[in-house]
């Protein structure tokens, strides 16, 4: 009887843990949150998170508001601010879900294949830009974007009209 009892209580504790979690967190706690303002007449605007995970990996983490149907929106990582013209991609991370509006990109590296961590995250001029399509006019489209790391504490565009197009490649 004392086994059953043991096994229940086992089973009660393992059902009690939130799914999709570890006993042990794979982040470190380190996260950073930035916000993606609209870029668009679409209205869409959200955030981007990055946390630091114990393998010495990142995760980013978009939410985006305002956004429904089928498509995938691409997200690209450029190397400057928002208002930098012709800006290179440094990343290219998963798409944001219209249906949900996330999108969730685990990375250790550029698109070059440099290293890189939280902290280099962190000190790196670069902007999220978030583009409607991309192919065609809808590349030029973005509807959401937002400064991160050392580009952060630069000014803001005010409007969409200040955040500058992508490279075209």
């Amino acid at each position: 009887m004392k086994g059953l009892g043991l096994l229940m209580l086992v089973a009660v504790v393992v059902s009690c843990q939130s799914p999709g979690t570890d006993a042990v967190s794979d982040f470190t706690g380190n996260e950073t949150t930035y916000d993606l303002q609209s870029g668009s007449e679409h209205g869409i605007t959200g955030t981007i998170t990055f946390k630091e995970r114990r393998d010495s990996k990142i995760t980013a983490f978009i939410q985006l508001t305002g956004t429904s149907g089928t498509a995938k929106f691409p997200v690209h990582l450029h190397l400057g601010d928002l208002a930098t013209p012709d800006a290179d991609i440094a990343l290219l991370l998963n798409p944001v879900d219209a249906a949900t509006g996330r999108s969730e990109t685990t990375f250790s590296m550029l698109a070059d294949e440099t290293a890189l961590n939280y902290d280099q995250l962190s000190d790196l001029p670069a902007a999220i830009k978030i583009h409607l399509g991309e192919t065609g006019d809808a590349r030029n489209v973005i509807l959401a974007a937002g400064n991160i790391g050392a580009s952060f504490t630069k000014a803001k565009p005010t409007g969409r009209t200040g955040i500058a197009t992508c490279k075209s490649e």
